[in-house]
């Protein structure tokens, strides 16, 4: 009987290419193929570590075929790694979509977790909120569906962290200050990175503070567990 094909889900760093583990660059020198959501991306990752490994894209916009394609991979006895362009895949990210079918393919894979960087657990873990409980929202609807997103979120009580685009993040703040305005925030611009830059403070006061440096990067926001006496 052959060996079952194995699926690694590897996270990569999500900004310092130091923050990756010895055992997901042992893994992704040693997988027959590595999916990628944008090749070019994790091509910069793979040179800086020499680890020359063919890949192949799988994001949000890829198609039956592609799957069909990355079956046949583990028909053929290959081992494969996934990796998202920063931190671990299924995240609010289209890897989960991949898992997803193949469990429901019933396809004969062993899935392995390669645990590492995640920007939301970054965040919590330097916010000094209650993280005994808490609830990840992903990223906020562009349009549609918007305005529901941040009505929900004011009646929640446990500590809050999603993500937010910087083409987005002063709008974000702005129905922040309207719908929770003394709920403590932290506000975390390109962790990991060269400029990263931690805000705290209630939506007005954050908002102040991020208004007078660069909006550019990747920001992910952790809303304070919500005060019960109030």
């Amino acid at each position: 009987m052959s060996q079952l094909s194995k699926l690694f889900i590897v996270a990569t760093p999500i900004g310092n290419l130091k923050d990756i583990s010895a055992r997901a660059l042992t893994t992704l020198q040693e997988v027959d193929l590595i999916l990628c959501e944008d090749t070019r991306v994790t091509k910069k990752l793979l040179d800086h570590y020499q680890i020359k490994k063919p890949s192949l894209s799988f994001h949000e916009h890829s198609d039956e075929k592609r799957v069909r394609e990355i079956f046949n991979f583990f028909k053929e006895g290959k081992n494969l790694a996934l990796v998202t362009d920063a931190g671990t895949p299924g995240i609010s990210d289209p890897g989960g979509k991949l898992i997803e079918q193949i469990v429901q393919a019933d396809i004969p894979v062993i899935i392995y977790p390669i645990p590492g960087s995640c920007a939301a657990i970054a965040a919590l873990s330097i916010c000094g909120f209650p993280t005994d409980e808490f609830i990840f929202l992903g990223f906020p609807p562009n349009k549609k569906g918007r305005k529901t997103f941040f009505e929900r979120l004011a009646i929640m009580q446990s500590t809050i962290v999603f993500y937010e685009s910087p083409y987005r993040i002063l709008k974000t703040m702005q129905s922040l200050e309207e719908i929770i305005p003394s709920r403590p925030l932290v506000v975390c611009k390109e962790l990991t990175k060269l400029h990263e830059t931690i805000y705290r403070g209630c939506a007005k006061q954050v908002t102040t503070k991020i208004k007078i440096g660069s909006i550019r990067g990747e920001w992910v926001v952790v809303v304070g567990k919500k005060n019960l006496k109030n």
